[in-house]
């Protein structure tokens, strides 16, 4: 297994430091890996989802300590260059929304996101608009009829 690509996103906080996005072999991503600054210097925090009770739960892991320590090194690798290119960080991270956490908008400054919101130009019209009606076979509905 090869990392084909690594994007690194800045962003201007205390600990985070960038989101990570990477693909493998060219064929499979793995979005918001966290660049963190920790008491023993940078560190990857993989993506993660937070659970009912509070606790957090990771999405993709390596399932091995030398395959984690590989990652690690290549995506702070790509982190470093990255940052001695002088790109400075964004306002805020990749724009993918409903994720940022904490109150925060991951979009940049005047974008409003259309999700729940008013169509915003002529012609446009929202999700609720174009939402399947609730009378519509689900796929897995379809597939027992075969």
């Amino acid at each position: 297994m090869e990392i084909t690509d690594i994007k690194v996103f800045p962003v201007d906080e205390d600990k985070l430091k960038a989101y990570v996005t990477i693909t493998l072999d060219a064929c499979f991503v793995v979005r918001d890996l966290k660049v963190i600054s920790g008491p023993t210097g940078l560190f990857i925090a993989m993506p993660a989802k937070r659970r009912k009770d509070g606790t957090f739960k990771d999405l993709a892991h390596p399932l091995n300590a030398e395959t984690r320590a590989w990652m690690e090194r290549k995506v702070l690798e790509e982190y470093h260059r990255e940052a001695r290119a002088g790109r400075s960080p964004p306002r805020a991270g990749p724009a993918r929304g409903g994720q940022a956490g904490r109150g925060e908008s991951r979009r940049p400054p005047g974008q409003r996101s259309r999700k729940g919101g008013r169509p915003e130009g002529p012609g446009q019209v929202s999700y609720a608009q174009v939402a399947r009606p609730r009378h519509e076979p689900r796929h897995q509905d379809l597939l027992g009829q075969q």
